[in-house]
């Protein structure tokens, strides 16, 4: 009778019970073997693998080469002349950039004069008067593009 009550009360014998209490007991451990390796494969995904870096080639980019032949000493506004002390020689064709504080432009010798003569080339030393398409400054640099 007593079991009988104890069922009724509880809906299982005490060795049925029992037989519980060691299935759970067994789920749990499983669930923990599980836990632990969840908690492995999470640590793997939390750690990041290091990349590594690839080797990047510089692409050679070739400019225009520049060499300092002169400086403006002089411009002469309404002709348009600048006036160039010559470091280097200087001829017809020639392309120069002439760079400075206001202006920084490229242009080619179309006209060159010494001393009020026309000159096809100029050597080291000289100042010659140069044509040019826009202002420039004294001390304004003169290069040659190469």
């Amino acid at each position: 009778m007593a079991i009988e009550l104890f069922k009724n009360l509880f809906g299982k014998t005490k060795k049925t019970a029992k037989k519980a209490t060691v299935k759970k007991k067994v789920k749990k451990k499983k669930s923990a073997k599980k836990k632990v390796k969840k908690k492995k494969s999470a640590k793997k995904k939390t750690t990041p693998k290091k990349k590594k870096k690839k080797a990047t080639k510089k692409k050679s980019i070739k400019k225009a080469q520049e060499k300092e032949i002169g400086v403006v000493t002089h411009y002469f506004g309404k002709i348009s002349v600048g006036i160039i002390k010559l470091k280097s020689s200087l001829s017809l064709g020639d392309k120069i950039k002439i760079k400075g504080a206001h202006v920084d432009f490229n242009q080619s010798i179309k006209s060159m004069q010494i001393n009020h003569k026309d000159v096809a080339s100029a050597r080291k030393g000289a100042e010659v008067g140069v044509k040019v398409k826009k202002r420039v400054h004294p001390k304004d640099k003169v290069y040659r593009k190469i």
